[in-house]
């Protein structure tokens, strides 16, 4: 039977670890390119961010009840999996008839998982700009599911996986949905009074890291918009909206090396006046090391690169094809550059002791970036490195997945003995990074002490920090007289 055209609502799972919510409010890109496509093929579309506003599960459902969708797609990683759940559970008691899609990296891999639950209709596997459009078209038509490549669902007691979809080739061609966004919601908090806005400038890693759901997603694949187009969205971006902080999605923006110079080169001609926060590879940035005075002048005040461990035979377990020198270098270049450094360091695997991880923070120290995050190793259940790590896993609550809480238990560590380990990393990180405060330029000064207020106000240590900063560091912050 025909149905009339479906109206969606796009859902983020009423999810937080005390993570990104530190920094700022991040708007749920991938569901913003999603639903460019839908409207774009005549479907009504309305986006409801239920992470950014903090909702509970009670306003999810009345917002369900009100908004009376005819589809509910939800967006989910490991960790927002059980809400997102959760929402669907609560659309299919609220709305009869409703249809329930989940999409992202989590469900991609686990989808026959995913379907257990029946509160999922369909998984959308992969990209979902496409994929999305025809099982919407097709379900309103009274189609057949099984011709929509990138599908999963059930269908008499058993689950149907239909081909994968190949990659969309032109990414120029994609156009997020960025009106149906509420723009005083998302701020960058280090800046206050910024608008914030999360941009795509490439899809995909060719890297093999052995811990990451992102290379296993894009298949190591790698594309790039085009650097005009990508220019050209900031913007208008900047001109419609306001927007004066791009955090970029990417996983390698700067893979190519022409098309990354060109951008930069483009940024700094139109002088957009934008700040840019990216992430990018060690490896990258030791080649462009000739290119990072372009990199300021583009607006870029903010890099993160994946360290991850500072010993070798770490870093070769999760094939990070790099080396541990390479490493200080970029970040000491990152530096030098008047560019914030940020990184991580990994810690709580199976053959890890105490005294491993004492090095870990000795070394994360001497490394001297900017920020450091401690963070417990994190077994994404469809990652390479599950198989090592699965008899040492102490819980399958997804929502424990985060990379804060451990949930592998060390050959010689208790579970809240990595727990700890994780704190003093954090405590004799920033008690030696902020009684440097007063040596550093006036513009990092400001920006440290930002930082330490945000960690002990918004994130997940601001329980804990408080009482693990020595008194000459909250001195230092200005926290205390």
């Amino acid at each position: 039977m025909k149905k009339k055209s479906a109206s969606v609502l796009l859902v983020t799972p009423p999810y937080h670890s005390g993570v990104v919510e530190s920094a700022g409010t991040w708007l749920p890109l991938g569901l913003l390119y999603v639903g460019g496509a839908l409207r774009k093929a005549g479907f009504g579309v309305a986006l409801y961010d239920a992470m950014s506003r903090f909702h509970t599960h009670e306003e999810v459902r009345a917002t369900l009840r009100r908004e009376r969708p005819d589809v509910v797609f939800v967006s989910c990683i490991t960790a927002t999996t059980p809400d997102g759940l959760d929402v669907c559970r609560m659309a299919k008691e609220e709305i009869p008839g409703v249809l329930t899609v989940m999409g992202n990296t989590h469900p991609t891999f686990m989808y026959e998982e995913v379907l257990d639950d029946c509160a999922v209709d369909v998984v959308v596997r992969g990209e979902g700009e496409e994929t999305g459009v025809e099982l919407l078209q097709a379900w309103a038509s009274g189609g057949d599911l099984a011709a929509v490549p990138g599908l999963a669902f059930r269908r008499d007691g058993r689950v149907v996986a239909t081909p994968p979809r190949a990659f969309i080739p032109d990414l120029d061609t994609l156009e997020p949905a960025w009106d149906l966004t509420p723009w005083k919601e998302y701020s960058y908090r280090p800046k206050p009074g910024s608008t914030l806005a999360v941009v795509s400038s490439s899809r995909g890693c060719k890297q093999h890291c052995s811990f990451c759901s992102q290379r296993l997603f894009w298949q190591e694949s790698w594309r790039g918009v085009s650097a005009e187009r990508f220019v050209d969205q900031l913007q208008d971006l900047r001109a419609r909206f306001g927007v004066n902080v791009v955090m970029l999605a990417d996983e390698i923006p700067s893979l190519d090396r022409e098309r990354w110079m060109r951008i930069l080169n483009l940024l700094i001609e139109r002088d957009l006046g934008t700040t840019l926060l990216l992430e990018t590879r060690v490896d990258d940035i030791l080649r462009d090391e000739d290119l990072l005075p372009l990199y300021r002048q583009a607006g870029v005040e903010h890099i993160y690169v994946g360290v991850e461990a500072v010993n070798q035979a770490t870093l070769d377990l999760f094939k990070k094809d790099a080396l541990v020198e390479h490493g200080k270098r970029a970040i000491d270049l990152i530096n030098a550059h008047a560019i914030i450094s940020e990184t991580s360091f990994v810690m709580g695997m199976p053959e890890e002791t105490r005294e491993d991880m004492e090095r870990t923070i000795a070394l994360a120290r001497h490394y001297d970036p900017d920020m450091a995050f401690f963070l417990a190793i994190t077994p994404w259940p469809y990652a390479d490195l599950y198989p090592q790590v699965k008899d040492h896993i102490v819980t399958t609550d997804y929502r424990k997945y985060n990379l804060v809480e451990p949930v592998i238990r060390p050959h010689t560590m208790s579970v809240d003995g990595v727990r700890d380990m994780l704190l003093l990393g954090f405590k004799e990180f920033y008690a030696h990074k902020m009684a440097r405060v007063p040596s550093m330029p006036a513009w990092k000064q400001e920006f440290m002490r930002s930082l330490m207020k945000l960690l002990m106000e918004h994130s997940y240590l601001k329980d804990e920090m408080k009482g693990l900063m020595p008194p000459q560091a909250l001195h230092a912050m200005g926290m205390v007289r």
